[in-house]
């Protein structure tokens, strides 16, 4: 989320990032968000999708973006933002899908992992690709060193695939 924010202050960025909501009340990136005058909201895991969808209505959201968001989605949610909600995955999907990714990947002894950039549906990590990073795992690599790396990538390629779905030159059919 941090990377998201640092793009949209670039003056050419297609987008701007109105709203922080988190169903963590200490989430990292809710200070954040508010130390650079985003307004920000944390909402309870039971309301969180009725509160959310009248915090995005009444700021005017076009889009949503994921970040470390580890609740599912209701179709009903998802129907109503089909479309305009994007997520950042620790792995290069199809592989290694849902928690634990870069686990899952260190554990079957890939010779890679990434991350990916996709618009959600209604299937875990299914939706359709808008970017996505190789990154190679070494010998070496375990969980959390695997972990770092992908990070890193992740920041790059998130504000990029933020850039060319907010830019239009990228759009799931509705």
């Amino acid at each position: 989320m941090s990377a998201l924010i640092e793009a949209a202050k670039k003056n050419d960025f297609p987008s701007t990032i109105n709203l922080v909501v988190s169903n963590k009340e200490n989430a990292e990136g809710l200070n954040i968000a508010a130390s650079q005058q985003i307004k920000t909201q944390y909402v309870n895991k039971k309301e969180f999708e009725s509160v959310t969808q009248g915090l995005l209505v009444d700021e005017k959201i076009e889009l949503i973006c994921l970040a470390g968001f580890m609740q599912i989605i209701s179709k009903y949610f998802l129907q109503k933002w089909k479309g305009r909600i994007i997520n950042i995955h620790p792995s290069y999907l199809p592989t290694f899908k849902g928690l634990n990714a870069q686990e899952q990947a260190i554990k079957a002894r890939a010779s890679f992992s990434g991350c990916t950039v996709h618009f959600v549906n209604e299937k875990m990590d299914d939706g359709e690709i808008i970017l996505q990073k190789k990154v190679i795992i070494e010998a070496k690599d375990d969980t959390e060193s695997l972990s770092k790396k992908i990070l890193r990538e992740e920041h790059i390629v998130y504000p990029k695939a933020l850039e060319i779905v907010a830019s239009k030159i990228l759009k799931i059919k509705h």
